[in-house]
């Protein structure tokens, strides 16, 4: 498999400019070669996925150079594991953007979508700490591009902000990138988790240092408090599926936090010890308490949808606080659900507004297919809110399982939240499609089907009730994923270092 580990990051490289170059005039041609990459690339990641289940990590070396020195791919069961939820999101926006023609609204829309599809997949699979920062400022520019895509002074401005406050990122993440070499002498990242392990005390307030920078910039890509600020407004003001493929973004940090805390700052590292887990539980508890809240006190459709991912965000970050397998496999399925969960939350959102000509959370006159939007209204508020029988109770029941030993704390603010969450949802609910009986507006506005709009939305209700059907084999298979990052030694092997058997 050695040759496609490269795939999910070469594909969308070459699409993209062909797109711009040949087809910039020609959006059936567009609609075409992007749903397509998009198909290979679910089928790469699919392939990938089954040959991670079974095998080591196995590292694809970019112009055959050996580690520390070249550029390393690697690829194990959790990057596989990221490529396919990866896809299958990218999959169900296109198909979304497709039918509402939402790629008509501006130019570039395929190519900018490729190219982060090409930031993501490579931020999933490299092995290299500053290639990491590479493919975070690849997603930044083409996320940029299509957070401000069909224009608008509000969504310009919040392009700005989202920029300003992501370059802010890089700026901490290179500083955090130089400490490290300057300590170690390498980035390669499995080479920096043995040089760091081996450090003299002399060297360890430096590593000390280099994690906090890495910690806060990894917290602002996940929106943990206190850098959570920036995500409600840039999400709510971003078009609906582009929010939407948003959801996966703020993964990127959960997933740069987790693989360099259990890889190159595990607890029993004399060098940092159980630091980065101590800062991120209060952390991630008051990340739950404000998403939850701000979910019962929004105003609009768009914001509540950003504050049901910050929530889903202070879940995920409250188990991996954790540092133990348990609680690591138990947060990977609360990611799977929450990302899928949270995508269709805002697409169903735009489908909402689009109707309404608004996206005020206030009664109105019905809206066309009211009776479909809110069937999965309701299915999609009672999986976010953790509420039975869909993967959120599932997942959420995991995470606390996982966390009894802390049960007081813990499960007090994951069961006060999910409460605020029902609460706000119910709400929102019952104004959008309730209270429309009694505006005294009996017609409702015309508006086109779009059927592959309302299959996009079906299709990750539909993976959301897989993944709670399937959830024991699911788990058992997170779990092994857990065990594996929280024993690195093959993923170090894999890389083959000079001195390291």
């Amino acid at each position: 498999m050695s040759h496609w580990i490269i795939a999910p990051v070469v594909l969308p490289a070459v699409l993209a400019p062909l797109i711009i170059l040949a087809m910039r005039r020609d959006l059936l041609l567009q609609r075409v070669f992007g749903l397509g990459g998009t198909l290979a690339m679910l089928g790469i990641a699919g392939a990938l996925l089954l040959a991670a289940s079974g095998n080591a990590p196995e590292v694809y070396r970019l112009g055959n150079w050996p580690a520390p020195f070249g550029i390393m791919l690697v690829l194990d069961r959790l990057s596989a594991m990221m490529l396919m939820l990866t896809a299958v999101l990218a999959l169900a926006v296109q198909l979304y953007v497709i039918s509402t023609d939402w790629d008509a609204r501006g130019r570039h829309f395929h190519a900018l979508f490729l190219f982060q599809m090409m930031g993501i997949n490579g931020a999933f699979l490299t092995g290299d700490a500053f290639n990491l920062f590479v493919f975070f400022e690849v997603l930044l520019i083409a996320s940029y591009g299509l957070m401000i895509h069909g224009a608008g002074k509000d969504r310009l401005r919040a392009g700005v902000q989202y920029i300003a406050f992501n370059l802010v990122a890089s700026t901490l993440f290179l500083f955090a990138l130089a400490t490290i070499y300057a300590v170690t002498g390498t980035l390669n990242m499995a080479d920096i988790a043995v040089k760091v392990a081996a450090l003299p005390e002399g060297d360890q307030g430096l590593i000390r240092v280099a994690a906090v920078l890495m910690l806060s910039v990894f917290a602002i890509k996940g929106a943990l408090v206190p850098l959570q600020f920036w995500l409600p407004g840039t999400y709510a003001n971003a078009p609906g599926p582009v929010a939407a493929l948003f959801a996966i973004m703020t993964k990127v940090g959960a997933y740069a936090i987790l693989r360099t805390s259990t890889l190159i700052f595990p607890p029993e590292t004399a060098a940092t010890g159980s630091m980065v887990g101590d800062i991120m539980l209060p952390a991630a508890l008051v990340t739950l308490a404000i998403g939850s809240i701000g979910i019962l006190g929004a105003t609009t459709l768009p914001r509540l949808a950003a504050f049901a991912g910050i929530a889903s965000m202070g879940t995920i970050f409250t188990a991996f606080a954790a540092f133990t397998p348990e609680a690591t496999g138990a947060a990977l399925y609360y990611m799977i659900h929450s990302t899928l969960a949270t995508a269709a939350i805002f697409l169903i959102a735009d489908m909402v507004s689009d109707r309404r000509g608004n996206a005020a959370l206030t009664a109105q006159p019905r809206i066309a297919q009211q009776g479909l939007l809110a069937a999965l209204f309701f299915a999609n508020a009672i999986a976010l809110a953790g509420m039975p029988p869909l993967s959120g109770f599932i997942g959420k029941l995991m995470v606390m399982d996982a966390l009894r030993e802390q049960a007081a704390l813990i499960w007090s603010v994951i069961l006060g939240s999910s409460f605020l969450m029902v609460l706000g949802f119910a709400r929102a609910g019952s104004v959008l499609f309730w209270k429309s009986h009694a505006t005294g507006e009996a017609h409702e506005a015309p508006h086109q089907g779009e059927p592959l709009a309302f299959v996009a939305v079906g299709g990750l209700l539909a993976a959301l009730v897989a993944l709670t059907v399937f959830a024991g084999p699911v788990k058992d298979w997170l779990d092994g994923t857990a065990a594996a990052l929280h024993a690195p030694a093959a993923y170090i092997a894999a890389n083959n270092l000079p001195g390291v058997n």
